[in-house]
């Protein structure tokens, strides 16, 4: 058992060590983010540039300087408010169990008010976790995985190199799912362009029925550096425009019959804002795009210059 106390805490307890740039969900604004790895063991996805810069290469943190910068926090006067901690990078949980086993009862120990961990998790990182070491993660005090789906559809997502299939990403979700670990799945819309945009739509609302994340986001697929990586492996590709976004989306959610569900489509991204329960708010965000399509005058779309990441 971890007790902290001065003298089993690491020698040097140290400020935390970030390297620009730090990514986190919106939810995480409040959190503490914890450096476990830097950039993501995957990173061949040709739609993020999250950790492309030299900077951002995937390396495992060493288990001391983890445990010194928790040693480091608890010192801090603003220690006793921090309720909620942030695994960082693109997937802690590529790491060992027992790692993360030792993560979480460190922060239990110097950090006793944190009432949620949570951390983005790839879904071929659970590949050779089990069920029952995912429930011990629970227990220990990870709340919530992160997963970018983004498309349930096989052929988009060979085509951006996301390095998994429907099926991987359903087994994932279902893994944490039935270790208690809530779920926050993210689709992207427009990934699939104007030739895939149907099939898109469709396969990643069957992805979402399977699964019934406690939620559900999407997001509209970007490119602030520019497109070359993505057509270069989706020549193909056509961006569909504000209506075609819209109509894909409706498509998406007319589809869904989940039963106990989060919806937000409110990033910056999006040009319209959609926030609601489902299956309660179904109808009510299915008429918001309804409008939004047939009378855009009408529709409350965000301004160009506002929109990013």
């Amino acid at each position: 058992m971890i007790v902290p106390q001065e003298n089993c805490c690491p020698q040097n307890p140290q400020e935390i060590r970030y390297i620009e740039p730090v990514y986190r969900p919106p939810s995480e604004a409040q959190s503490l983010i914890l450096p476990l790895t830097d950039g993501c063991s995957w990173n061949r996805c040709t739609f993020c540039e999250m950790y492309t810069a030299p900077q951002k290469r995937f390396r495992a943190r060493e288990e001391a300087e983890t445990q010194a910068n928790l040693a480091w926090i608890a010192q801090r006067p603003e220690a006793g408010r921090i309720s909620r901690v942030f695994l960082a990078d693109g997937d802690a949980l590529v790491l060992p169990t027992r790692r993360l086993l030792a993560v979480l009862e460190a922060i239990r120990a110097y950090l006793p008010r944190v009432r949620r961990v949570s951390s983005y998790c790839l879904p071929r990182n659970l590949r050779k976790k089990s069920v029952a070491e995912l429930r011990e993660l629970r227990e220990a005090g990870l709340a919530l995985a992160y997963v970018g789906a983004e498309s349930g559809d096989d052929l988009v997502l060979e085509r951006v190199r996301k390095g998994e299939t429907q099926a991987s990403t359903v087994e994932a979700l279902q893994k944490l799912g039935e270790a208690g670990i809530r779920r926050s799945v993210m689709i992207l819309n427009g990934l699939g362009g104007k030739i895939r945009s149907a099939e898109h739509a469709r396969h990643s609302a069957d992805l979402a029925n399977a699964t019934e994340p406690e939620y559900l986001a999407t997001l509209v697929v970007s490119f602030p550096a520019g497109e070359a990586r993505f057509r270069a492996a989706f020549p193909e590709w056509e961006p569909l425009d504000i209506p075609g976004l819209l109509m894909e989306m409706q498509a998406f959610l007319a589809r869904l019959t989940l039963k106990r569900t989060i919806f937000r489509s409110d990033h910056a991204s999006n040009w319209l804002s959609l926030r609601g329960n489902l299956p309660e708010d179904k109808e009510r965000l299915l008429a918001q795009l309804h409008t939004a399509i047939t009378n855009p005058d009408s529709a409350p779309l965000r301004p160009a210059w506002v929109r990013g990441l």
